[in-house]
């Protein structure tokens, strides 16, 4: 089901929830490549998480590559530390199209694991200046050993998914003074 907004406004439909990912889609009245361009941008991720839970970017370089790994610091009450730092490895890069990463972490001695859950943004121009924009969170390469934690999957409700669209939404608008999609000039 959609619903509908004045034309100005974006266009969104209600999150769905399978058995193994849940995902939400967003109409953004911006082109593709701004869309894309926002997403490649790490210090632009804390300002679309619709969770409020990323708190900076580590890594500022853009991603440009499968297997580029990008660092952010994040935080949750429920962490046992609270401030934590989690590993991103992209896995897919699709420009304009789609993007994608694994999240994990680094261990003690350097090694980084993933756990099995990925993000990922399939772009879909609707024209020169609107971009159907998809974002699912995918936990289903979960391991078992991960699942027995008591991690509840997903760790979120799906209105987050449809905050963070809101939020690339307003950071894709079109804007005046040469800002770039990073705030930037």
């Amino acid at each position: 089901m959609f619903i509908t907004t004045a034309p100005a406004k974006p266009t969104t439909n209600q999150p769905t929830v399978d058995h193994e990912n849940v995902s939400a889609t967003l109409t953004v009245a911006a082109p593709a490549t701004r869309v894309f361009a926002v997403l490649a941008d790490p210090a632009t991720h804390a300002a679309i998480d619709g969770t409020g839970w990323v708190q900076e970017s580590v890594d500022r370089a853009p991603l440009t590559e499968a297997g580029q790994i990008f660092r952010m610091d994040m935080h949750h009450p429920d962490h046992p530390n609270g401030d934590y730092q989690v590993v991103n490895k992209v896995q897919v890069l699709d420009p304009p199209r789609a993007i994608a990463w694994l999240t994990g972490q680094e261990k003690d001695d350097g090694h980084l694991e993933f756990g099995g859950w990925i993000w990922r943004y399939d772009l879909a121009p609707l024209g020169p200046s609107e971009t159907e924009v998809t974002l699912t969170y995918d936990w289903s390469a979960v391991p078992q050993f991960i699942r027995e934690r008591g991690i509840r999957f997903p760790p979120f409700g799906p209105e987050h998914l449809t905050n963070s669209l809101h939020h690339l939404a307003e950071l894709a608008a079109p804007t005046t003074g040469g800002q770039t999609p990073g705030g930037r000039p």
